[in-house]
């Protein structure tokens, strides 16, 4: 690489982090996020939809999170919650909650059936809790691993309704303990706040510009059906993304929003459980193989080469290492995240998450992703 070539890409680099930041800014000035108290007149009714497969240490503490969300729902709403072939004691505990005099009225256990093929696990599941919700206007999905607040469900239909959007994923504070899941975990947030017109992508059925989150995710159920339901992307890795397509392609229309005041998750517990979870999905996220390769190298290009030549002593590399990291720790400041030295690391943040993506793009190619002892893949 020739110096005049070292020196445009760092230009270019800094031009894009520094492009990325007015993005960032106004993201944060437009984001919808869920009313703390919201004044619900016309209470649709609503059911709260939990999937669980193995998740003996979590789910009890989850059911019982969503039956004092939906309790505080002014209208009607049910808990119904769907054991996905459990084998580690799950079973028994959702057996116990559903047994209990005091939770009869609002929780509803259901036993999954095998997934079949064409299928992956969890697009089945949601698929059976559709199912089992009933007539209700709208439907709240939630992953097991979220915390959701009292108030959480009744912000985030309110949102729903109030914003007049077809569906809402409120992003939950992404709980970050671990070195590792302190440089990955603020990422994604970060991503979408800082690529992702949000005025845009709300209204554009452009499948380009969508982002969403299945951790806590409210569908209006009419919206729902005429995409076609998780049916319509039964075979999606990233299912929650591809619902949201689905919707946009069937005249609906939904955007994420800033739920870290209504929801929390801890999604990975330490560098080897990320990574795996990392693993089965980051493939996908980019399309092809090329794409993941495309969209890695213009990070690096945006986040790292500026950060590298400005310990250099560029200028220029400074100026757009100050741009990338004042962007991350606007979201992490907004989203209830560490901002520093958190911050500081984008780069080395940036980096991790390029190698992560290899490392999914490669495992899928060889075949060896699994999930919860599932192949991520569809079986034919």
């Amino acid at each position: 690489m020739t110096s005049a070539t070292g020196r445009w890409l760092v230009r270019a680099g800094a031009a894009l982090a520094v492009a990325s930041l007015g993005l960032t800014v106004d993201n944060l000035r437009r984001i919808r996020t869920p009313s703390p108290s919201p004044d619900v007149a016309d209470p649709d009714d609503v059911v709260l939809l939990l999937p669980v497969r193995d998740e003996a240490g979590r789910v009890v503490d989850a059911v019982q999170e969503l039956v004092v969300a939906a309790r505080h729902w002014p209208g009607r709403a049910r808990v119904v919650v769907l054991d996905d072939a459990s084998s580690d004691g799950t079973t028994t505990l959702l057996a116990e909650l559903a047994g209990r005099a005091d939770l009869r009225d609002v929780l509803e256990v259901v036993p999954g059936t095998p997934t079949p093929p064409g299928w992956l696990g969890k697009p089945w599941a949601c698929h059976q809790l559709a199912g089992a919700a009933g007539g209700a206007g709208v439907l709240v999905f939630v992953d097991a691993d979220v915390a959701l607040t009292a108030d959480g469900l009744t912000a985030t239909v309110d949102l729903l309704r109030s914003s007049g959007l077809d569906l809402v994923c409120p992003y939950p504070h992404q709980e970050a303990r671990g070195p590792a899941e302190r440089l990955v975990q603020p990422l994604l947030q970060w991503s979408w706040m800082s690529t992702l017109p949000l005025g845009l992508a709300e209204r554009s059925p452009r499948p380009s510009l969508t982002a969403a989150n299945g951790q806590l995710l409210a569908v209006d159920t009419g919206a729902y059906r005429r995409a076609g339901g998780h049916a319509a992307v039964r075979d999606q890795v990233l299912e929650d993304i591809a619902l949201l397509r689905a919707v946009k392609a069937s005249g609906g229309h939904g955007v994420v929003a800033d739920g870290s005041r209504v929801a929390s998750c801890r999604m990975y517990d330490g560098w080897a459980d990320l990574r795996q979870g990392y693993a089965k999905s980051l493939w996908s996220a980019f399309g092809t193989p090329a794409g993941a390769a495309g969209v890695t190298a213009l990070m690096v290009l945006t986040h790292v080469v500026p950060a590298l030549a400005a310990l250099r002593g560029s200028r220029t590399g400074l100026a757009g290492y100050a741009a990338s990291v004042a962007a991350r720790a606007l979201v992490a400041r907004r989203t209830g995240s560490r901002v520093l030295p958190d911050a500081a690391a984008h780069p080395l943040s940036v980096a991790l998450l390029g190698a992560l993506t290899a490392d999914s793009v490669l495992a899928h190619r060889r075949g060896t992703l699994r999930w919860k002892g599932r192949p991520v893949e569809v079986s034919r």
